[in-house]
């Protein structure tokens, strides 16, 4: 059973930053491409950044040069650093993960493409 639970949400000032952090409990060891996701009210689930198997990353352009995601070496805990946070970062932010293959950059910011979800932790940036 895969199990992703997120922390780290908050509600910040324009311009500030947060870290979330999304840890993964198995009960087999296995390696996980890993990814956060956001989601606003009314709005489809959107890939922010993935990060896979090897270390490679991925961004969204939104979020280019403002977040980053990287991992710890022992495979349980992925981390979301924000900086220069905006009022259009608000949003449920969710922690996804897949064991699969294939060409990972094709595929790495598709929610649907994610077999494991976390609850989600709240982002609220105010102007």
């Amino acid at each position: 059973q895969v199990r992703l639970v997120e922390s780290g949400g908050d509600s910040v000032q324009a311009g500030g930053s947060l870290r979330l952090s999304c840890a993964i409990s198995r009960a087999t060891r296995s390696s996980y491409y890993m990814a956060w996701f956001r989601q606003t009210p009314g709005k489809e689930r959107e890939g922010v950044a993935a990060i896979s198997i090897s270390g490679y990353t991925n961004y969204a352009d939104s979020v280019k040069g403002r977040f980053t995601i990287s991992k710890d070496l022992a495979p349980s805990n992925v981390y979301l650093q924000m900086s220069n946070l905006k009022p259009e970062d608000t949003a449920m932010y969710y922690c996804a993960a897949r064991r699969g293959g294939g060409d990972w950059s094709s595929w790495a910011l598709q929610p649907d493409e994610y077999d494991y979800w976390g609850q989600g932790t709240q982002v609220t940036v105010s102007s």
